[in-house]
């Protein structure tokens, strides 16, 4: 089978990430991971977080710990979370590990060396008080547009606009607080993405026919406007160090690499890790997946909108100036924004639901069926409370939940707790065989092309499909005069079950474990079903012992409503 590589785009450092960030990368990654894995494929799911730039150092700073300090707690803070959403990444690393370093600075010199990096020298702010010069973010200010009195250096996070340090009123140092700022000329790395632009365009054509129309827009729209030569180093205690060998008076003056020059190849470096990371007597080989590995790996990204410049442009034209053969990624499936009751989720303002507090408030596959069901693919959606309740309750607990609750309920009331034997298959059994193999091969298409809104569609159509035989065959009734063929109508909805445990998993990995926990089988080895075998429905034999399990989803009540809406905000967000 095929070799796939994933990635989502990393976590920052600064705190624990919302809903919406969830949604726009590691959750869809996972469920592509999961899936694929389910069919066979030899899959390597790569994240990290992302812990270099300005934000960090602001965060340690705001924290009173060592920026090193900070984030190896935020990343270990992070982890947990994700592991409680059941994200099963292969490794999830840092981007300041030794082996990104080595990795990032090795790129640097391979762009050097082909005539792709230059110094400049540029005017930048400086304090005295400070003893430094001041990256954008380190300056703060009042914005000269929408007078906000707390704008960074670089963005006005009121009105949006971009901004320069130097257009800041009554400008100062977000380190000090000093307004004594001077203006003076310093050198830097500039990255000649203007010299690529021909080759990135020429690549991008090759690839953009297998991307999202989001990606491919996205990427085009760069394009267009031109690539323009970009700084790729800042004036920072903590990051990637400029290598003394090939630039000693910039590692002198201790110049580290731009956050976004380095995080990208942190997906290389997070897999470095991964092989350094094997346990006794087995050996990875990370490099089998990064380099020469065109014709035998294929290479899925994730990320929101905002990512997507950085993935379909600049960090290709990075790896083509290396000239060297790393793995390019084949497609960048981005997505728009999830809202908040239409208003955006904002860590720094603390507006909408953070995934620390989700997974206090309910279950994790509560979670991802909704956010996958509403991915905000061609579009931005909204998270509301009260839809949230509807799908939980319409999808979850009364189409898939109560399914499985009274098929396992009646069945032991009635026949025990062994899978009765009953009737032998009919006409109904038949129909039912084709619709469940025609939804499986619609809801494996959709999961294929990374179209998750119509794949989460399918699944509940799957599930559906169980609901109506079971209406048909009304065992409750059927048991009243046809004993055998009520034993059979259950024996066949086990056997749904069993299969919507498998399909499911990628979706709700919990759920779909205790699913395919209730039957006592001697071996249950499947990774997946095919339409074909979907059509026989006779996977979990008469006399297997079976057990009822707990209700997998419990419904939303106006009660609970209430308080989530007191507790995160409702309408008025």
């Amino acid at each position: 089978m095929a070799r796939h590589l994933v990635t989502s785009a990393l976590p920052y450092i600064n705190g624990i990430k919302h809903l919406g960030n969830m949604v726009g990368s590691m959750l869809p990654a996972d469920v592509y991971s999961r899936y694929l894995r389910l069919r066979g494929h030899d899959v390597l799911y790569i994240c990290a977080t992302d812990e270099h730039g300005t934000p960090a150092e602001l965060a340690a700073k705001a924290a009173g710990t060592s920026v090193a300090e900070f984030c190896a707690q935020a990343h270990d803070a992070q982890k947990a979370v994700y592991d409680g959403f059941e994200l099963a990444f292969d490794h999830f690393g840092r981007s300041s590990s030794h082996q990104n370093v080595e990795i990032t600075q090795h790129f640097a010199r391979k762009l050097w060396e082909n005539g792709f990096i230059e110094e400049r020298a540029i005017s930048q702010v400086y304090s005295p008080v400070d003893g430094r010069f001041l990256p954008d973010r380190y300056v703060e200010g009042t914005c000269p547009h929408c007078g906000y009195d707390k704008a960074r250096g670089d963005q006005c996070e009121n009105c949006t606009r971009v901004l320069d340090p130097t257009d800041l009123l009554e400008p100062r140092s977000a380190i000090s607080g000093s307004t004594e700022l001077e203006i003076r000329e310093t050198k830097h790395l500039f990255l000649l993405q203007s010299r690529l632009q021909h080759e990135v365009e020429a690549w991008v054509a090759r690839h953009e026919a297998d991307w999202p129309q989001l990606s491919s827009s996205i990427a085009r729209k760069w394009l267009t406007e031109g690539l323009h030569d970009r700084a790729i180093t800042r004036d920072l205690d903590w990051g990637v160090p400029v290598p003394a060998d090939t630039w000693p008076e910039l590692a002198a003056e201790g110049k580290v690499f731009y956050v976004w020059f380095d995080a990208p190849i942190e997906y290389i470096g997070a897999t470095k890790e991964w092989a350094d990371a094997a346990p006794d007597g087995e050996t990875r080989d990370w490099k089998s997946w990064w380099y020469e590995a065109d014709d035998t790996v294929r290479y899925t990204q994730f990320m929101a909108k905002d990512n997507v410049p950085f993935h379909t442009v600049m960090f290709p034209a990075t790896e083509l100036g290396v000239r060297e053969p790393w793995k390019k990624v084949d497609v960048v499936k981005g997505f728009n924004w999830l809202t908040y009751y239409g208003g955006k989720f904002s860590t720094s303002q603390k507006r909408g639901i953070f995934t620390d507090a989700a997974l206090e408030t309910l279950p994790a596959d509560y979670w991802r069926y909704f956010l996958i069901a509403n991915a905000p693919e061609s579009d931005d959606s909204s998270f509301t409370w009260e839809h949230f309740a509807a799908t939980v309750n319409k999808d979850l607990a009364d189409t898939l939940g109560n399914f499985v609750n009274r098929v396992l309920s009646f069945s032991r009331k009635r026949f025990g707790d062994e899978v009765p034997a009953g009737a032998t298959a009919g006409e109904a059994e038949a129909r039912l065989g084709e619709e469940i193999a025609r939804l499986l091969t619609e809801y494996e298409e959709h999961m294929d092309t990374l179209q998750y809104r119509k794949a989460a569609a399918a699944l509940r159509a799957l599930w559906s499909a169980g609901n109506s035989y079971l209406e048909e065959k009304a065992p409750w009734l059927e048991i009243k005069t046809n004993p055998d063929g009520a034993a059979l109508t259950l024996r066949t909805a086990m056997n749904l079950i069993h299969l919507y445990a498998i399909v499911s998993e990628p979706l709700i990995p919990t759920s779909a474990a205790a699913m395919r926990g209730a039957f006592a089988l001697e071996s249950d080895t499947a990774t997946w079903v095919t339409p074909e075998e979907a059509k026989s429905l006779t996977t979990i034999q008469p006399g297997t012992p079976f057990t009822v399990p707990p209700v997998l989803f419990a419904k939303i009540t106006d009660e609970d409503l209430e308080f989530y809406r007191e507790r995160f905000g409702g309408s008025d967000a």
